[in-house]
């Protein structure tokens, strides 16, 4: 996705703001350009005259500009937000649509790389943006006043101050390329050492359990390492950039301290003339260097780096959503493959499944074997390697995106709650459902002594249901769905926190509700209470009911004999 442009277009979309800041800007230069002039006014005509009270005049007329030039300069950061922050929600925007349409992985732990990208680039753009909009009309307006008032003032002298910026800016400029490069390498380095350090947090239990912390601790101290190697090389440069700055910001300084004796003897200027070429080197073109090369080396090199990484990172444009409207609610799937990755060995193969209003199909098999890539391909979330996966007739994935939403609920392990009132979650699928629908499905489910006991639906939620237990966060969730028109619902190990008790009331619920169900079995009591069940076992999938399968797929009988009683899977001849 082209980054740049979505950054260019969220700032244009702020034009009004731009133009408020580059007029407050106008007011700050104002003391730029008389800064000089009237400190000479001061000496010329006050105390070198032998008027003093005349020279304080030009001076405290000298404190009101000021004054005046900080009233806009405050004005400058106070409207600086509302340019800045809708620039930085579009992005965020860009980042998180790309780790939820991430296609080239399969997530089910946090995206380190991603929460560095949000908390690191988007920040650094944020940052970099109100950098150079403050830096940049601050050259453009101040140092373009001063320099005027400079050449105005001491003009016989102006080539011998503009000369050694000249300079100083050549070298600077060759130093670009060398610190871009070198800002890129730190952008990498840290969101690197934030995908192993995310990694090995997330996995620690496995690298305790395989007393791999040695292993683990080496690769995140090797990531550590690099990043702190290419740190001290940003440092370096850094040090030659402040070199160079510095060179070329004293020396029209000094140079103008040994001609200027000479041109005041001559008559050619005055002493008052001379201090206020002073001022002007001192007060305005000095800084305003020094903020060029910060602005440059520092602020726009981060700022394209990281726009760049954001593109390199951001996701490819999706394809047109789809406008079909289905005709029904029948589930029909028909040489269903996937595999992760073009020469992966596919998790499902050659599936091919019916699914009309009213079924209930259980999907079981051992962990990893592919029953959570069931009730992706089901709900459109990934395109299958070949086959087609219809509802109502329609390609899932042609479907409109509205009805599609409205059609399909997944419910998966993760519960997301969200900070608000109970009502408000419940109701997040179904925005215009009553307080006693809501209430309907609490009790469907099992969950009316829970909202009960905190408070009913005006109870307050906070972050992520702070305060409840995985399993009452997953009994709310699935009252939500409850609560949604959906014709399919999966149950995707959605409850794995509940007792077996509670659990079969969930799906007695959902089956009871109409509409199609399927449940990516976390129990295997689940296949008990199935109409059907789909056994994946690495091998070509398996569909039958319960009896058929004990009978017919060892694979099924061992997973059973060892979850139930010999009687309650033996199978009657």
């Amino acid at each position: 996705m082209d980054v740049m442009r979505l950054y260019l277009g969220a700032l244009a979309g702020q034009r009004r703001g731009v133009l408020v800041l580059l007029g407050w800007s106008v007011l700050e230069g104002v003391p730029a350009f008389l800064s000089g002039r009237l400190v000479a006014l001061a000496v010329d005509r006050g105390f070198a005259a032998g008027r003093p009270l005349v020279g304080v005049g030009w001076l405290l007329v000298f404190a009101v500009v000021a004054v005046l030039g900080g009233f806009g300069l405050r004005q400058v950061f106070q409207h600086l937000g509302a340019v800045i922050e809708p620039m930085r929600d579009a992005l965020v925007r860009v980042v998180v649509r790309g780790v939820l349409h991430d296609g080239t992985s399969h997530r089910r732990q946090p995206d380190a790389s991603a929460v560095a990208r949000i908390t690191r680039h988007v920040e650094v753009v944020r940052d970099a943006t109100a950098g150079v909009l403050v830096q940049a009309r601050a050259l453009l307006v101040t140092t373009t006043a001063a320099l005027i008032g400079l050449v105005t003032t001491v003009a016989d002298l102006a080539w011998l101050v503009v000369s050694p910026v000249v300079v100083a800016l050549l070298l600077f400029a060759l130093l670009l390329p060398s610190l871009a490069r070198r800002q890129r390498d730190q952008v990498m380095a840290d969101e690197n050492s934030a995908e192993a350090a995310g990694t090995v947090l997330v996995g620690i239990r496995d690298v305790t359990a395989c007393d791999a912390v040695r292993e683990a601790g080496d690769g995140v101290g090797r990531t550590i390492d690099r990043q702190a190697e290419v740190a001290v090389r940003v440092a370096w440069a850094n040090s030659l950039r402040g070199l160079v700055i510095a060179v070329g910001g004293f020396a029209p300084l000094a140079l103008l301290v040994v001609a200027a004796p000479a041109k005041v003897a001559s008559g050619q200027l005055t002493a008052g003339a001379v201090l206020g070429a002073v001022v002007y080197l001192s007060t305005s073109v000095q800084p305003a260097l020094r903020r060029l090369a910060d602005t440059t080396s520092t602020v726009v090199l981060r700022l394209m780096v990281a726009l760049r990484r954001l593109s390199e990172a951001a996701p490819a444009p999706a394809p047109p959503a789809g406008d079909e409207v289905p005709d029904g609610h029948a589930v029909t799937m028909r040489g269903l493959t996937f595999g992760w990755g073009e020469h992966a060995e596919p998790v499902v193969r050659d599936l091919d499944l019916d699914l009309a209003p009213g079924d209930h199909l259980a999907v079981v098999g051992p962990s990893g074997i592919g029953k959570s890539t069931v009730a992706g391909l089901l709900t459109g979330l990934m395109p299958p390697r070949s086959g087609t996966v219809k509802l109502g007739g329609v390609p899932v994935h042609l479907v409109r995106p509205a009805l599609r939403h409205e059609r399909i609920a997944l419910i998966p392990q993760e519960t997301y709650l969200f900070t608000g009132t109970l009502r408000e979650n419940l109701a997040l699928f179904t925005p215009g459902a009553s307080d006693e629908d809501l209430l309907a499905a609490v009790d469907a489910v099992g969950a009316s002594e829970l909202v009960a006991r905190i408070g009913g639906l005006d109870a307050a939620l906070g972050h992520a249901g702070a305060g409840l237990s995985a399993g009452e966060a997953q009994l709310l969730a699935v009252a939500r769905v409850h609560a949604c028109p959906a014709s399919l619902v999966i149950l995707d190990e959605a409850t794995s926190h509940l007792d077996p008790a509670a659990e079969a009331r969930v799906e007695r619920a959902f089956a009871e509700r109409g509409g199609i169900l399927v449940v990516i079995a976390h129990r295997l009591s689940s296949a008990l209470r199935a109409k059907r069940v789909l056994v994946m076992d690495g091998g070509p999938p398996l569909l039958g009911d319960h009896a058929d399968l004990v009978r017919s797929s060892p694979a099924y009988a061992e997973l059973m004999q060892a979850w139930l009683p010999a009687e309650s899977v033996r199978p009657s001849y």
